[in-house]
C-alpha cells in the first residue's frame, strides 16, 4: 500500500511547480510533465498507460481508499498526497474536479510511432486546430467511431493544456495521436496507400458519393481558413457537405463528425 503524504502549505515546491505546469505550456514542454483533474480523465490515463509521478486529493471529497484503490496496480505507484482547502482551490482548474488531480508524464506523438489496428485504416487529420474545445471535440468524434488515429497537422495548440484535456473528457490519453508537419503527414499517408480526402468547398465530391471503405483519411481545416492548398493538391477526392440554408460551412467538430460517421456506416460500423 502507497505511503500517503501531506501538504498544507500553498508555498509548498511541488504545489508551485503544479500551478506552473498548470498555467504555462512552456513548463510543461520543458519538464515532460502535465496536470490531470477528475477522476474521469485519471482512470482513462491509467487505462491509456501514462506514467503518473503524483496523486494530489482532497480528502473532504474524495477518501484515500478510492485513490488507493484506483492506483493499486500501477507499477511504479505514483507518490500520493493528501491537500488542504487552501491547495486544492488554488489548484483546481474548475468546480467539478472532485477532488482529484495527478502530475504525469508527457508522451511524443511522432508519426513513426504510430501504429494501426486495421489493415484499412479510418484516421482523422486536422490541420492548424487552435481552440482547445474544438480539439476536444474532435477527439470525442475519434472515440466515439473508435478511430485509428487523428493526426495533427502544424499543431497550434499544447496536446496537454488543461482545456484540451477537459473537453475531450479524457479521450486525449486512449485515443492514437501523432503530431507533424502538413508535408510529413501527406508523405506519411502517401506511403502507407492511404486516400487522402479533403473537406473543401471548390471541386469537391458529396460527401456521401465517396468510397471510405479503403484505407482512408478523412482532413479537416479550420472553419476560418480551410485547408492549405499543399493538402488540396495532393487530395485524393476533394470532398463537401452539401449546405442547405445561407451559411458554406459549419464548425469543425461537428463537420469531422459527420464525415466520420458516414465513414464507419459505409465500413458496417
Amino acid at each position: 500500500m502507497s505511503y500517503i503524504k501531506e501538504i498544507s502549505s500553498i508555498h509548498n515546491p511541488l504545489v508551485r511547480s503544479t500551478i506552473s505546469l498548470k498555467e504555462k505550456s512552456r513548463e510543461r514542454k520543458k519538464n515532460g510533465l502535465f496536470v490531470i483533474e477528475g477522476i474521469k480523465e485519471l482512470q482513462l490515463a491509467i487505462k491509456g498507460q501514462y506514467t503518473l509521478k503524483a496523486i494530489l486529493f482532497f480528502p473532504e471529497l474524495v477518501p484515500s481508499d478510492t485513490i488507493l484503490e484506483l492506483i493499486q496496480n500501477i507499477s511504479p505507484a505514483p507518490e500520493v498526497i493528501a491537500i488542504s482547502k487552501d491547495i486544492f482551490q488554488k489548484l483546481a482548474h474548475r468546480d467539478t474536479t472532485e477532488g482529484i488531480l495527478a502530475i504525469a508524464v508527457s508522451r511524443e506523438h511522432s508519426l513513426e510511432s504510430l501504429k494501426f489496428k486495421n489493415d484499412n485504416p479510418l484516421i482523422l487529420v486536422a490541420e492548424a486546430p487552435e481552440k482547445p474545445g474544438n480539439i476536444g471535440a474532435l477527439l470525442r468524434t475519434a472515440d466515439a467511431a473508435d478511430l485509428d488515429a487523428v493526426i495533427i497537422a502544424n499543431p497550434k495548440s499544447d496536446l496537454y493544456n488543461p482545456n484540451i484535456i477537459r473537453s475531450s473528457v479524457g479521450c486525449v490519453f486512449t485515443t492514437n495521436i501523432a503530431m507533424g508537419s502538413t508535408p510529413e503527414i501527406i508523405q506519411f499517408l502517401m506511403g502507407h496507400n492511404i486516400a487522402i480526402n479533403c473537406a473543401a468547398l471548390s471541386a469537391s465530391k458529396p460527401y456521401t458519393k465517396v468510397d471510405f471503405t479503403q484505407g482512408s483519411a478523412i482532413v479537416v481545416g479550420t472553419e476560418a481558413t480551410g485547408l492549405s492548398e499543399q493538402w488540396l493538391n495532393k487530395a485524393t477526392e476533394n470532398i463537401i457537405i452539401p449546405m442547405h440554408g445561407e451559411i458554406d460551412s459549419m464548425n469543425v467538430s461537428v463537420s469531422a463528425a459527420i464525415l466520420i460517421f458516414e465513414a464507419r456506416r459505409q465500413r458496417g460500423f
